[in-house]
């Protein structure tokens, strides 16, 4: 083999082994230093006892179901005799039976209720699925009818649940016909003249839609001249001419976007004021054909969608509005001016309804986004600072939260305040002898707040459907108070203030879900709106 090279060592190497070397031979004498002055390390401490291993869980062996032994001889069996061993037998074969039993599949159908083995107590109407299995909708599936009717004791009541429960459709045009609108229906309400049933409704792209139900009133424009021919006889005619009639409906484009809300004024029953996500008020002059802006932001470029609109009953020159941004505004038409109007802050997220009390309008209802139902005394709210002031929230009367957001606050003339939540609730709040309330009035207890009354319905409307909301009716004639809200089953409920139900409206030719509903100002008659455009009138 040839010689290994000898590898020449350089000069950091070599230096770096010798501080090695000095560092190894300090080390060694340290540490006898240290051994000899008794500063070493001592003994090592003896091992300590090994812990004892724990035992082994035994495995359990499941042993075979044998029959529980019994006594012979008390019994007056001789032992080893045959019946001995047929009692056995039948002990062992009656014990298999029940083990079979037990291990067997159950095909009938179970109550949660009885097969709970754990846990509270289960209650299928208030548990931690209703949220969940409440989100579908049944079209078509009555939840109350006539058989409810029939079965009530009390006469008033059933007098009253007949009345509404009678309500027809209209017959004149099917549902599907009657398009009111070209985009789906954000609010919708009656003419107030009592003799002639007019329907106007907004839609998501600003169009305001009028349809005249009434019998004599002249066919559209669009209506198709019947085909003429010889030896037609008179019932193909008809039947040509009905097929060809159109319902006299009329569109407007008032606004470019959503139409969330209008009413019509109490003084003056042309004037029809609406509200829309394109930051504006309009007033709807039907006397003279015309529509003129009433209020909006001095600068065009900002964004402060109107979710609602009201006139104040007793001063109908102030005009109330709510806005998505949380604030409420407040306009005198008589000096419509957007520096004149007053701006106050109620919440931090949005409003997505409110109302004032018909009886003591200085008393107002709104309903949030933060899942909150408040009510406010106008008298004491702080206006909200322009040009970048505090936006402190003005104090409210008192608040009632709910488990999910709150989509509208309806108050009545009764002083009572209906809600319809996410929580699939519908509650009403009644506040006895609001009108003579002071304006230093304290803040409202919890208890006075609680809803009287609690109505379990599905209001999980989902992106399609305009959120459902109840509408009271505003004057009924026999003075009892009702409102009505959109059913998911396509139909449109009516309850009274105690949460009695009176009526489920529906009808052949529904195909949408009527979700924004209504009462005629005096008579009992309900129109409802769906997602398409179309309109749905009982009468």
């Amino acid at each position: 083999m040839a010689k290994k090279e000898s590898v020449e060592i350089s000069d950091y190497e070599r230096q770096r082994q010798e501080n090695i070397a000095q560092r190894d031979k300090l080390l060694r004498q340290l540490a006898l230093d240290a051994s000899a002055a008794g500063l070493g390390p001592g003994q090592k401490p003896k091992p300590g006892r090994p812990a004892q291993n724990k035992k082994a869980a035994v495995k359990k062996i499941k042993e075979e179901v044998v029959p529980r032994r019994t006594s012979s001889r008390i019994a007056g069996i001789e032992a080893d005799s045959e019946v001995a061993k047929r009692k056995a037998e039948d002990e062992y074969v009656a014990a298999q039976e029940a083990a079979r039993v037990k291990r067997q599949r159950i095909s009938g159908p179970l109550d949660l209720s009885e097969v709970q083995v754990a846990g509270k107590g289960w209650d299928k109407h208030d548990n931690s699925f209703r949220d969940v299995t409440r989100r579908g909708a049944d079209p078509g599936e009555r939840t109350f009818g006539e058989e409810e009717v029939k079965e009530t004791t009390d006469k008033e009541l059933k007098a009253l649940r007949e009345k509404m429960s009678g309500l027809g459709l209209y017959d004149g045009f099917e549902p599907n016909r009657i398009k009111i609108t070209p985009e789906r229906i954000y609010s919708l309400g009656f003419h107030p003249v009592p003799d002639k049933p007019l329907v106007f409704a907004g839609d998501k792209l600003g169009n305001l839609g009028l349809f005249d139900a009434s019998p004599s009133s002249p066919p559209s424009s669009s209506k198709r001249e019947p085909i003429k021919s010889e030896g037609r006889d008179e019932e193909e005619a008809e039947e040509s001419d009905d097929d060809a009639a159109e319902p006299n409906i009329t569109t407007f484009h008032l606004h470019t976007r959503t139409i969330s809300a209008f009413q019509f004024s109490p003084h003056n029953p042309s004037h029809l004021y609406t509200s829309s996500y394109d930051s504006s008020l309009r007033l709807l002059d039907l006397t003279r054909s015309s529509s003129s802006e009433i209020y909006a932001p001095t600068d065009s470029s900002l964004d402060e969608p109107i979710s609602g609109v009201e006139i104040d009953p007793l001063t109908p020159h102030l005009l109330y509005f709510s806005r998505l941004d949380g604030c409420l505004g407040r306009v005198d038409t008589r000096t419509p001016d957007s520096d004149s109007t007053d701006i106050f802050r109620l919440s931090e997220k949005k409003i997505g309804g409110f109302s004032l009390n018909p009886s003591a309008p200085h008393f107002l209802a709104t309903a949030s986004l933060d899942r909150h139902m408040r009510v406010w005394d106008l008298r004491n709210l702080r206006k909200h600072p322009g040009g970048g002031g505090d936006p402190a929230l003005s104090p409210c009367l008192g608040e009632h939260e709910s488990r999910l957001s709150v989509s509208h606050a309806a108050f009545n003339s009764a002083g009572q305040v209906a809600t319809a939540s996410y929580d699939d609730t519908v509650k009403v709040h009644t506040f006895a002898g609001m009108g003579a309330w002071a304006a230093g009035r304290g803040v409202l207890s919890k208890q006075e707040m609680a809803p009287s009354a609690v109505v379990r319905h599905n209001n999980q409307t989902g992106r399609w459907v305009t959120i459902l909301r109840p509408q009271w009716h505003p004057r009924p004639s026999d003075a009892v108070h009702r409102f009505c809200i959109g059913n998911m089953n396509r139909f449109v409920d009516i309850y009274t203030a105690d949460g009695t139900q009176l009526a489920q409206l529906g009808g052949e030719g529904i195909t949408a879900v009527p979700a924004v509903a209504q009462f005629h100002p005096t008579r009992d008659w309900v129109a409802g709106g769906t997602a398409s455009g179309k309109l749905c009138l009982w009468m």
